[in-house]
């Protein structure tokens, strides 16, 4: 169990699509979920931002994801299989940040509320219902499970900017 270092923006990997986690419970998923973990409070300590964090991020190409919400509405908790299993209608646009771009802000669209359906590390079904933060995080991270980027979504091709520019326009 360890901080593991982040995949950055340019590797492949983060394109692939992860593979399910066939046994939740099992040794290799647990030191996952922990690496995780505390790769996530590592990032949030030396960076002062972070909310949730992919397996492929730390190079693992498995479907877990670990959130841990800063106003502490959901988590610290891995989510083992997750999908969406619902949207609203109703889209919010917002400036999208990543581990794997840390400087980077991408401007995407993202649905106001989402069901998202998944197991936890006792291997039981569990569902969460989410809106606002806790929604756009979840979309976030599973894209990252299906090989998708914030870059990929960006809603226009000028909607890219610096994290420190981004209060300046």
């Amino acid at each position: 169990m360890a901080v593991r270092e982040i995949v950055l923006l340019g590797c492949p990997r983060l394109w692939q699509p992860s593979e399910v986690i066939v046994d939740p419970t099992s040794a290799e998923t647990r030191a996952l979920i922990e690496d995780l973990g505390q790769t996530l409070a590592d990032f949030r300590l030396s960076h002062g931002f972070g909310r949730g964090i992919a397996a492929p991020q730390i190079g693992v190409n498995r479907r877990v994801i670990f959130i841990n919400m800063s106003d502490g509405s959901f988590g610290p908790a891995p989510l083992i299989n997750p999908h969406i299993t619902g949207e609203s209608k109703e889209l919010m646009e917002l400036w999208d940040d990543c581990f794997s771009f840390p400087d980077l802000l991408v401007r995407v669209q993202r649905h106001v509320a989402v069901e998202v359906t998944y197991l936890d590390e006792n291997g039981l079904t569990k569902k969460v219902d989410a809106s606002g933060g806790l929604a756009e995080l979840l979309q976030h991270e599973i894209d990252h499970l299906d090989g998708l980027l914030a870059t990929d979504r960006a809603i226009d091709p000028r909607a890219f900017a610096l994290r420190n520019s981004v209060g300046s326009f």
